[in-house]
């Protein structure tokens, strides 16, 4: 059998999941949590599972700065992104952080055991959307765009904004100062030389980093 942990805030989502994966079979959900504080404590002394499915969006602590910590950590499962966000705007930079696979929670079931199962093997899970981003990237590299030069939280902290998230709104999502959350955004305007929100909205609807 393969050993599941599931992170995600949202209880429906991990019912989903859990549902989709012992149907399977040949799966287990060992467990299940909603924050980075929940999940360190069932790595620390839950069941070991083979393969942890994140989420992005955590409170307190995005799930690429999770990916982060894990990296460090020997005996850390290996680790597949299940995200809301469209593939173009994530998978690369959680790949790069550490992650085994990358699928869109809008996906096919069907997949998530694919890649669950893929990932327990030590294989690399990416679709056929990301496998074309990454030789495109290989083969031709692009100019790089302006906000590739963001950090991970300020990336988050665009996409919410650019979402019509308010910044105290944000900073109560992510257990941030609502001071923080306003550095943030000055950082991401001055990286994309923009001025305000609405400029800041255009350009993540532009770059398809939001739905317009």
């Amino acid at each position: 059998m393969i050993r599941v942990l599931l992170c995600d805030d949202h209880a429906l989502i991990r019912r989903g999941m859990r549902d989709t994966l012992i149907d399977a079979g040949d799966i287990e959900v060992v467990g299940e949590v909603g924050d980075y504080g929940s999940l360190r404590e069932a790595l620390r002394t839950g069941p070991r599972p083979d393969v942890l499915l994140l989420d992005i969006n955590l409170p307190g602590r995005s799930g690429l700065d999770v990916l982060h910590v894990l990296k460090d950590d020997a005996d850390a499962p290996r680790t597949l992104v299940v995200s809301m966000y469209p593939e173009e705007q994530y998978a690369i930079r959680s790949l790069r952080a550490g992650a085994f696979g990358y699928v869109n929670k809008g996906g096919d079931p069907a997949e998530l055991v694919q890649a669950v199962r893929m990932v327990a093997q030590g294989r690399k899970y990416v679709t056929p959307e990301i496998a074309q981003m990454l030789v495109e990237n290989l083969t031709a590299p692009q100019p790089e765009q302006a906000h590739h030069k963001l950090s991970d939280r300020e990336l988050q902290t665009l996409v919410m904004i650019a979402s019509g998230r308010r910044l105290s709104d944000i900073a109560e999502e992510l257990l941030l100062s609502p001071k923080t959350v306003s550095v943030y955004r000055a950082r991401v305007l001055e990286k994309l030389g923009l001025t305000n929100n609405s400029e800041l909205t255009v350009y993540a609807i532009r770059q398809g980093l939001v739905q317009g």
